[in-house]
C-alpha cells in the first residue's frame, strides 16, 4: 500500500513529516520544539511522558491543539546524569528497570530482560497518563528503537500495534527499507519490515512508507553547513510516498548542557528547518509537508 494514495494524494507524490523527537525531556527541549511548531517548521513531535518535564509539554499541547503532537513510548534511559523509569505505578515493573528503578541506558539490555506484558502495560500507561492530562495524541513512536528489536532481534511490536488500534494511533514503522543512506532501518530487515507492514495491515494501525534521519550523534568534523548539505542531499534523494525524518532539535542552553553529551548538534537540529536553503530544496523538489493527523484520520476512518 502506497499510503500517499490512501490520503488522496497522487502515488508519485513525496510527502514528508518532520518529526520532533524527546519532547518533554527538559525545558529546553519543550522551548525549542514548540517554537519550531509555532513556525510549522517540523510537522510534529513526540512526548516522553515519563520525563520531568512532561507534564508542561502535555499542558502546551492541550492548550494548542492545531499541533501535531504523539507519544513517543519510552522504555529506555541513556544519560548518566538524567534517568527516569517507568509511568506505571502499581504493578511488577521489574524486567523494565536497573536495580536503581531506572530504565536501562541501552536497547540490548531492555530487549533482553524485558517481559512482553510488562511492557505492554507500562505502554498503556504512558498513554493513559497522556491522556488524563487532557492530550489528544496523534500518532505514537519509539524512543532510541527499543520495542523494534534492532539490538538483538527480540521485538514488541505485536504488542505495539495491538495498543496503537485501541487508541487510534498511527505508528511509526517503515513498510519498506531500501538499501540507501539516510535510511534508519538496516537493509537487511527489509523483508521483516514487509512482514510487520502485513500485521500492522491486518490490525488496522498505519504506517510509514519509509523512516529516513541523519546520525543522532555528533560527527568527526560536523559543522552546521555540513549537516545542513547532508541534510539537502537526504530531502532529494526522498521516494514517492510518506517519510518520516527524525530530529532532535533543542535551544541549548545550562540545562541542556548539564546532563547531555553533545548538546551542539541538539542546537544545530533545532536550526535546520528554520533554514531558508533547507526551505529551497523542500520547494524546489516538490516535497510536501504533512502531519501525522492526516495518517490519524485515515487510520480512524
Amino acid at each position: 500500500m502506497n499510503v500517499a494514495s490512501a490520503l488522496g494524494y497522487g502515488s508519485d507524490q513525496r510527502l514528508l513529516i518532520v518529526n520532533a523527537d524527546d519532547y518533554g525531556l527538559c525545558k529546553s527541549v519543550n522551548n525549542g520544539i514548540q517554537q519550531l511548531l509555532e513556525e510549522r517548521a517540523v510537522s510534529s513531535a513526540t512526548l516522553m511522558v515519563p520525563c520531568k518535564a512532561s507534564k508542561e509539554a502535555a499542558q502546551w499541547s492541550v492548550n494548542h491543539p492545531e499541533y501535531d503532537v504523539g507519544i513517543h513510548l519510552t522504555l529506555t534511559s541513556e544519560w548518566d546524569n538524567y534517568r527516569w523509569g517507568p509511568v506505571n505505578r502499581m504493578d511488577n515493573v521489574q524486567s523494565l528497570v536497573t536495580s536503581e528503578g531506572f530504565f536501562p541506558k541501552d536497547c540490548k539490555t531492555f530487549e533482553l530482560q524485558a517481559d512482553p506484558e510488562q511492557v505492554r502495560v507500562e505502554l498503556i500507561a504512558q498513554i493513559e497518563t497522556a491522556l488524563s492530562r487532557g492530550m489528544n495524541p496523534t500518532h505514537a513512536d519509539n524512543h532510541m528503537g527499543s520495542l523494534y528489536g534492532l539490538a538483538t532481534g527480540r521485538n514488541f511490536l505485536p504488542i505495539v500495534f495491538d495498543i496503537c488500534a485501541k487508541y487510534g494511533l498511527p505508528f511509526r514503522m517503515p513498510r519498506l527499507v531500501p538499501a540507501e543512506d539516510g535510511q534508519v532501518a538496516p537493509p537487511e530487515l527489509a523483508e521483516q519490515a514487509r512482514q510487520l507492514g502485513l500485521l500492522a495491515d491486518s490490525k488496522g494501525v498505519v504506517i510509514l512508507d519509509y523512516l529516513v534521519g541523519l546520525p543522532f550523534q555528533l560527527q568527526e568534523d560536523e559543522t552546521y553547513e555540513s549537516l545542513r548539505a547532508d541534510m539537502q542531499q537526504l530531502l532529494r534523494s526522498l521516494q514517492p510516498g510518506v517519510t518520516e525524518l527524525i530530529i532532535h532539535p533543542s535551544l541549548v542552553t545550562d540545562e541542556l548542557l548539564a546532563f547531555h553529551g553533545q548538546p551542539e548538534k541538539r542546537g544545530m537540529e533545532f536550526q535546520l528547518f528554520r533554514d531558508k536553503a533547507i526551505q529551497r530544496t523542500l520547494a524546489e523538489e516538490n516535497i510536501r509537508m504533512i502531519g501525522w493527523r492526516e495518517l490519524q484520520k485515515l487510520q480512524r476512518g
